[in-house]
């Protein structure tokens, strides 16, 4: 019984095997067209903006504090045009914006 039992089974096997191995119908081939994304070149803005933000505004703040108190107004109004130009660069500006693209 064991050995009908193994013939029949390695028979299944074999027609089987054969069956993989014969060519189907055959299709029409198709392309694949992959589309190719390119990085678009950022400005000079756009890749430093958070630094030029919080200069700017430490700039402004030394403007500021120079016409008032001279020199040491100028360093006081640097640290605190610089700060709160951090603060709302780094806290208080959305990053992400999404725009559509039609």
């Amino acid at each position: 019984m064991k050995r009908v039992l193994s013939i029949l089974l390695l028979s299944v096997l074999m027609f089987g095997a054969f069956e993989f191995a014969l060519p189907a119908t055959t299709f029409a081939q198709t392309t694949v067209t992959r589309t190719r994304y390119h990085r678009r070149h950022r400005s000079f803005w756009k890749k430093h903006r958070d630094k030029l933000t919080v200069a700017g505004t430490a700039l402004g703040g030394a403007a500021i504090g120079g016409l008032a108190g001279g020199k040491k107004g100028a360093g006081i109004g640097a640290l605190v045009g610089a700060g709160s130009g951090a603060v709302y660069t780094y806290k208080i500006r959305k990053r992400h914006r999404h725009y559509r693209r039609y």
